[in-house]
């Protein structure tokens, strides 16, 4: 949830709500204020069995910017499910945009050299393969934005393909919105893991998000009975219905607004050259 940027009155209990101090709450276009007492909060852990209770391996970049087609990997973390992890910095021979730089803090002369893109594209590709193979569960946050972009820096070394029917991805951002339907407002890692009291030390470090990701997705599995019942392959199959549920919620608002919709067939990768059309 995000803190309230305008005073107003808590939706639950009516009393008045100081600018941030308070939390958003609603859909697009339907935001409310809570004060703090009345802020949703999540269920207890429960004793119950699930995917949560085996071991999930993470998987996170930092980048030149937000379009996994075109923009490049800077930095990675790959943490293993048997504590075998793998982070590092690419040096990606291209400007980093300041917008970006002032997100994750990295520029070119910090990554001046590092290992080149076609190596270090290969190294995350065989780890992504091997996790297949193992059936090992991926966390991802937000998996459609960082699959897409692994996809992309594959194609563009001509390097192999992993076998992305048969990767099992836990998505953080998708099972979280299967089980609150946008209510509790935007939610991206940082409020997530504030939920759920997970701590996420230097947001938008590889490694530390790689690390948050893994563990609000135990805690989705822990909490929330319903989500963990079943195997990694049947929670696929939620999360893609989930994703979808998502962006065509998104979409209804989206029409309205004059703003770009999203594909729901989307996930856990983007389908290339989908326009508007095939997503109405």
């Amino acid at each position: 949830m995000r803190v309230n940027k305008h005073p107003g009155t808590c939706l639950e209990c009516e009393v008045e709500v100081l600018m941030g101090d308070g939390r958003l709450i609603g859909l697009p276009g339907e935001w409310y204020i809570v004060c703090v007492t009345c802020s949703p909060a999540p269920p207890p852990r429960g004793e119950h069995d699930g995917w949560h209770r085996t071991p999930l391996a993470s998987l996170d970049f930092e980048t030149t910017g937000v379009d996994p087609l075109t923009d490049r990997v800077l930095s990675f973390a790959l943490l293993g499910d048997r504590g075998d992890d793998l982070c590092g910095l690419i040096d990606a021979g291209v400007d980093i945009p300041p917008a970006s730089a002032a997100v994750h803090g990295l520029t070119a002369e910090m990554l001046a050299g590092a290992p080149a893109p076609r190596d270090a594209i290969a190294e995350i590709a065989t780890w992504v393969q091997g996790l297949i193979e193992r059936q090992v569960g991926l966390v991802v946050f937000n998996a459609a934005y960082d699959l897409t972009m692994l996809r992309a820096e594959i194609r563009r070394w001509g390097l192999v393909q992993p076998d992305w029917d048969r990767l099992l991805v836990v998505d953080p951002f998708v099972v979280d919105w299967g089980i609150e339907r946008g209510w509790l407002g935007p939610r991206g890692l940082g409020d997530v893991a504030a939920y759920y009291d997970v701590v996420l030390d230097h947001a938008h470090d590889a490694a530390a998000d790689a690390r948050a990701a893994r563990e609000v997705a135990y805690e989705l599995g822990r909490r929330h009975p319903a989500v963990a019942t079943g195997t990694l392959e049947s929670l696929m199959v939620r999360q893609r219905g989930w994703f979808a549920d998502r962006a065509e919620d998104w979409n209804a608002y989206a029409r309205t607004a004059d703003r770009g919709l999203d594909d729901p067939l989307g996930w856990p990768l983007a389908r290339p050259a989908v326009t508007s059309a095939q997503t109405a």
